[in-house]
């Protein structure tokens, strides 16, 4: 008994430590900057939303979260669809070196954004694709379809190839069998694949800022020039940071079984 009230008490503990700079953001975003700067409240004692209607009225703010949606959904998309048959070759068949391509594609999930910088500035450049919501979602399957391999070939892997060719001698065509049979099969790999590609893609900053500048200008690089003669607007940058929360806690919610089923097969 005294062993479970401790779990419990640590796992309050947990979550209230796990909460409180997330309160603390929200506490921040409905003060004034005079008081942030000048007390140090639990509360807000002059409750105000001006924070959050410059977020909403001023372009530069309300862009930026169009901006990270439009390229982080068609990351979401074309990492995934990419991802699909090569998970599906990798769990299928044995080919020649298809070990060492498999950790190949590891590498490349593992390297830092900072070594693909320059190669893709100047190739962006070159063709025109500076500032395209399209160049930073390509950017960022760099490292995204390495991940979606990985954890979509676990969950194929799962599925027994008996039912391939079960499929087959039934007559359905590949196409037909992946889309009818095998992917209602995986759907909560998909799912679990989806959610990781957006949430590098939501918030890493270093290839989103470099590769944009005015048109497809994320809300990531807006946040980091909140700096003015007037000094760091504070209030304004704690409410973008509640709004920026937002999104991943709704993509959370909504594939929250399927993650669980993702860290009960290990793939997670």
């Amino acid at each position: 008994m005294t062993n479970k009230r401790f779990a419990s008490a640590s796992l309050v503990i947990y979550l209230l430590l796990s909460l409180l700079p997330i309160y603390w953001m929200l506490n921040m975003a409905l003060k004034t900057n005079e008081e942030i700067v000048g007390v140090l409240s639990f509360w807000p004692r002059h409750l105000t939303l001006d924070n959050f209607k410059v977020i909403f009225t001023d372009e530069s703010w309300y862009s930026g979260y169009i901006n990270s949606s439009i390229y982080v959904a068609m990351n979401m998309v074309m990492s995934v669809t990419v991802a699909l048959p090569a998970a599906y070759a990798f769990s299928r068949y044995s080919f020649l070196g298809d070990k060492h391509l498999f950790f190949w594609l590891l590498t490349n999930r593992m390297t830092p954004p900072a070594v693909f910088l320059l190669p893709f500035f100047q190739l962006y450049s070159a063709i025109g694709l500076m500032d395209t919501h399209l160049a930073v979602a390509l950017a960022h399957m760099v490292f995204n379809v390495p991940l979606a391999v990985w954890i979509l070939e676990g969950f194929m892997s799962g599925v027994p190839k008996e039912i391939d060719e079960t499929a087959y001698i039934d007559g359905y065509s590949f196409p037909k069998f992946f889309i009818k049979i095998f992917l209602p099969l995986i759907k909560s790999g998909v799912g679990v694949t989806a959610f990781f590609c957006f949430m590098f893609s939501w918030v890493e900053l270093l290839l989103a800022r470099t590769l944009t500048s005015v048109d497809a200008k994320p809300i990531s690089a807006i946040m980091t020039r909140t700096v003015s003669a007037a000094g760091m607007d504070w209030g304004v940058l704690a409410a973008a940071g509640v709004l920026t929360i937002v999104p991943g806690a709704l993509v959370i919610w909504f594939v929250r079984h399927y993650i669980a089923k993702g860290f009960a097969m290990g793939r997670v």
